[in-house]
C-alpha cells in the first residue's frame, strides 16, 4: 500500500461521516462535488509539490528575460534566512525530499522531479517552474514535501525561501523504479550518470576567471522551467535562467537518459561586462593521487581520484592524452586550438582494484565529453590543477577559452553536447589509447617514465619500425624502448628523463607507423618536488 507524507493512502482522501470515517478514491470525490457545484478551493490539497497561477511560455521566455536582466545593474537575489544558512552539515542531513512528493508523481509521465531544500552551501532559493500545454506555472516553496528526523532545528518560513536544486528520475532498468540519473544544484553546477554508474565528475553552465589571481566569478542558475515529457518519452527538456555580475544567459537542456546519458545544450550568454577569461562547457573534477604521486599520501588505496585524464580531439586531427596531476602548486595549461573536435575529463582505470575502495566506487564514475555543435573558433582547452590534500575537494577544471572573450553588450551563441558513461569518446583508429602512465628514479640517476598503450591488429611484430617520439623542454630525454606488454598486449614506451638543473618540463610522447600515427600524444608536465 502506497501512502503520502500525511499517512494517506495515495489518490485516498478520508471523508468524515455521521457513522464514522470512509475513504474515496480522489477523482471519485472530484466528480461529486463538481457535480453538486462545490467549488474547487473545496477541494482536498494533492500531496506533492504545488504549482501555481499559469503564463504563457515558448522558446523565448527564458531568452527575453535573459536579455532584460542584462540591460540592468547585476542584483543579487535575497538571502534566506540566517537560521537556514547557518545549519552544519550534519544538520543538513536532517532533511530530505519524500520522492513520494514529487513532481509528475502518480502520472503517466516517463520522469519524476525532485526538488532539495535550500541553506547551509545553498543560501539562496531558486525559482522553478512546470512548462506543460506552452504554460508555466511556478512550484511553491512547501515545507511539507520534505521528511526531516527530530534532530532537525526549529527554522523560520519565509518569502525569500525557494527550493535549492532539482534531482530527475526515470525508469533507468526496472519498470516502475525511478532511479536518479542527474541533478542540478549550485551556483550553475549539474552533474549526471549512465546507467548503473555513481556520480562523481561535474559540469557547469559557465567559468569565470577560474585561476585569476583577483579570484573566480560564479554564476548561478537562478530559475529552471522543466517541461513534462509525453508517456513513453525518454529526452526530458530543462531551461534555464543564468545570472553574474558579468553576464547572463538562457539554457536549453535536451537531457536523454540511458547507459550513456546525453544532455544537447542551446546557450545564448548576454554580457553585461567585458569577458576577457570566459570558460565554456566547463568540467569539474577530483584528483587526489595514481602511481605518480602516491608516495605524497598514506593511504591503502593505490589511486584515488573522480578522474584520471584529459583527452582532447583537436581541430589539427591530433587526439591528445594529459594524465592528471596534484601538483603542489597551482597549474595552468593552455591547450591552443582552432574548432575543437571534442575534449573531456576521462576516468579510464576501471577495475575494482585500481583503487580498492568498497564505498567510492571510484571505477564506476563517469568519464564526460563535449561536443562543440559548431565551429568555436580559436581558443584553447584549459587545464587547471589545484593542490589538494583530501579527496572531498575538486581541483580540476578543464574548459574551451574563446581567443578574444566575448564583449560587454554582445550576446554569445553556443551549442554543445555532453556525453556521460564510461568511455564516451570517439576512438579514432590510429590513437591507441594511453591506458597507464608510471614513473621513478633510477639508481644511476635520472627518471625513468612508462607510457602503456592499449592493444590493436595494428600492432606490428616488429616493433623496430615503429617511430619513438619523444621530447621535453627542459633537461634532457633518452630516446625510449618500445616493448610489448603482456598483460594489455599493446605497446609499452619507456624513456629516462634527465633534468639535470630543470625545475619543470613538458614532456611529448607518441608511437607512429611509417604512414601516420599508432597512438594518441602523451602529453605530460614534470615539477621539481
Amino acid at each position: 500500500m502506497y501512502f503520502d507524507r500525511h499517512g494517506l493512502r495515495r489518490g485516498m482522501v478520508q471523508i468524515p461521516t455521521l457513522e464514522g470515517e470512509v475513504m474515496l478514491r480522489r477523482d471519485v470525490l472530484k466528480a461529486i462535488l463538481a457535480a453538486t457545484a462545490v467549488p474547487a478551493a473545496a477541494w482536498a490539497q494533492e500531496p506533492g509539490l504545488q504549482v501555481g497561477q499559469a503564463s504563457p511560455f515558448d522558446a523565448a521566455t527564458v531568452r527575453d528575460r535573459a536579455e532584460a536582466l542584462a540591460q540592468a545593474d547585476y542584483a543579487p537575489r535575497p538571502m534566506i534566512p540566517e537560521a537556514w544558512r547557518d545549519l552544519t552539515y550534519d544538520q543538513y542531513r536532517k532533511i530530505w525530499f519524500d520522492s513520494r512528493n514529487a513532481l509528475w508523481e502518480g502520472s503517466d509521465a516517463p520522469q519524476r522531479v525532485d526538488v532539495f531544500p535550500p541553506g547551509l552551501y545553498f543560501p539562496r532559493g531558486v525559482e522553478m517552474f512546470e512548462v506543460d500545454g506552452g504554460m508555466a506555472r511556478p512550484v511553491g516553496f512547501d515545507m511539507g514535501v520534505f521528511d526531516t528526523t527530530d534532530k532537525f532545528p526549529d527554522v523560520p518560513i519565509d518569502d525569500t525561501l525557494g527550493y535549492s536544486g532539482l534531482r530527475l528520475r526515470a525508469e533507468l532498468d526496472q519498470p516502475d523504479i525511478f532511479q536518479e540519473y542527474a541533478v542540478f544544484q549550485g551556483a550553475s553546477y549539474f552533474r549526471g550518470i549512465g546507467t548503473g554508474q555513481f556520480y562523481g565528475l561535474s559540469a557547469r553552465g559557465l567559468a569565470l576567471k577560474t585561476g585569476d589571481p583577483m579570484g573566480e566569478e560564479f554564476p548561478d542558475f537562478v530559475a529552471f522551467w522543466m517541461e513534462r515529457p509525453e508517456a513513453g518519452q525518454k529526452t526530458v527538456i530543462l531551461h534555464a535562467l543564468l545570472d553574474s555580475p558579468s553576464c547572463t544567459g538562457a539554457y536549453r537542456f535536451a537531457i536523454t537518459h540511458g547507459e550513456t546519458l546525453e544532455m544537447d545544450v542551446d546557450a545564448q550568454l548576454f554580457a553585461r561586462n567585458d569577458m576577457a577569461h570566459v570558460g565554456i562547457a566547463p568540467l569539474t573534477s577530483m584528483f587526489l593521487f595514481d602511481d605518480m604521486d602516491r608516495q605524497r599520501f598514506d593511504d591503502f588505496r593505490p589511486a584515488v581520484h573522480d578522474s584520471d585524464g584529459l583527452l582532447i580531439h583537436n581541430g589539427g586531427g591530433e587526439v591528445i592524452w594529459r594524465p592528471l596531476a596534484n601538483p603542489l602548486t597551482l597549474q595552468i595549461s593552455a591547450f591552443g586550438d582552432n574548432n575543437p573536435k571534442g575534449f573531456g575529463l576521462c576516468q579510464r582505470s576501471r577495475d575494482f582494484g585500481d583503487f580498492n575502495d568498497l564505498e567510492a566506487h571510484y571505477h564506476e564514475r563517469p568519464s564526460l565529453w563535449v561536443t562543440p555543435g559548431e565551429d568555436w573558433g580559436r581558443g584553447s582547452v584549459t587545464l587547471v590543477e589545484i593542490p589538494a590534500d583530501l579527496e572531498i575537494y575538486d581541483n580540476i577544471v578543464a574548459y574551451w577559452r574563446p581567443a578574444n572573450g566575448i564583449k560587454a553588450g554582445d550576446v554569445h551563441k553556443m551549442s554543445y553536447r555532453l556525453d556521460w558513461g564510461n568511455d564516451p569518446a570517439p576512438h579514432p583508429e590510429r590513437a591507441l589509447a594511453v591506458v597507464n602512465t608510471a614513473a621513478g628514479g633510477r639508481p644511476e640517476g635520472g627518471r625513468i617514465f612508462t607510457i602503456d598503450f592499449e592493444g590493436s591488429d595494428l600492432l606490428p611484430e616488429d616493433l623496430n619500425t615503429l617511430t619513438k617520439i619523444v621530447r621535453t623542454s627542459h633537461g634532457e630525454v633518452s630516446d625510449g624502448v618500445v616493448q610489448r606488454n603482456p598483460e594489455t598486449g599493446g605497446p609499452r614506451l619507456a624513456f629516462t628523463f634527465y633534468p639535470g638543473d630543470a625545475r619543470y618540463a613538458e614532456f611529448r610522447a607518441q608511437l607512429r607507423l611509417p604512414d601516420g600515427p599508432l597512438t594518441e600524444v602523451w602529453l605530460y608536465r614534470w615539477t621539481a618536488t
